[in-house]
């Protein structure tokens, strides 16, 4: 089983209705430790993204066509750190997955592409209390599951599963990195929203893959 064009764009959407009903958990998280303005920028950067693949005339033909455009829509829509860091994530997934379809390994090259964009722009490594505590290990699970013959969903699911497991053990770590790097020890006990969120988003592609099913 490959994963392709129309997974992409189910991928969006799902993410588009998670993340809106994730709302008011991600405005809580982000408001223990940030801003408290996570939950709200990313809804509103993915009901953009659901916006402008509706307007599209012409359907895209390659995955990488469905994710540089979710990557601009961020980008130009969603305020705060997470615009750029999420925005330069699907670009460089993009860049990696100009095909009509993806096979597991190439699935890792995507899930890979994410998480350079992320430590790219955001500088941050495994341990510093961001989106990249869930990313990491995601990464790390879909390479072993794809070396050992497992299909792109099952590699999606691996992944998904490891980035829920990263972003909880966040909880009692202090940040050093980002807005919640100001509160030092205060930071302590509480999950970070990015970290949160990036879980989101991988289930929403596991939901999209078991739709194509």
């Amino acid at each position: 089983m490959t994963l392709d064009v129309a997974w992409a764009q189910r991928w969006a959407r799902e993410a588009a209705r998670s993340i809106a009903d994730a709302k008011v958990e991600l405005v809580e998280l982000d408001r223990q430790i940030g801003d408290g303005d996570h939950g709200e920028n990313l809804n509103r950067g993915f009901q953009a993204v659901v916006a402008k693949l509706d307007a599209v005339t012409e359907p895209p033909q390659m995955i990488g066509d469905v994710l540089k455009t979710i990557a601009t829509t961020l980008m130009s829509s969603v305020g705060g750190a997470s615009g750029p860091l999420y925005g330069t994530a699907f670009l460089r997934a993009a860049k990696v997955s100009g095909l009509p379809e993806l096979d597991s390994h190439a699935v890792v090259a995507l899930l890979e592409g994410a998480l350079e964009g992320i430590t790219a722009r955001g500088k941050a490594q495994v341990g510093e209390k961001t989106m990249v505590d869930a990313w990491s290990p995601a990464v790390d699970a879909a390479v072993a599951a794809a070396d050992a013959g497992a299909s792109p969903e099952e590699v999606l699911v691996a992944a998904e599963k490891a980035a829920a497991a990263g972003a909880e053990s966040t909880i009692p770590l202090v940040a050093t990195k980002g807005r919640a790097s100001y509160l030092g020890e205060r930071s302590a006990g509480h999950k970070d929203p990015g970290a949160a969120s990036s879980v989101i988003l991988l289930q929403a592609a596991v939901r999209a893959s078991e739709d194509a099913a």
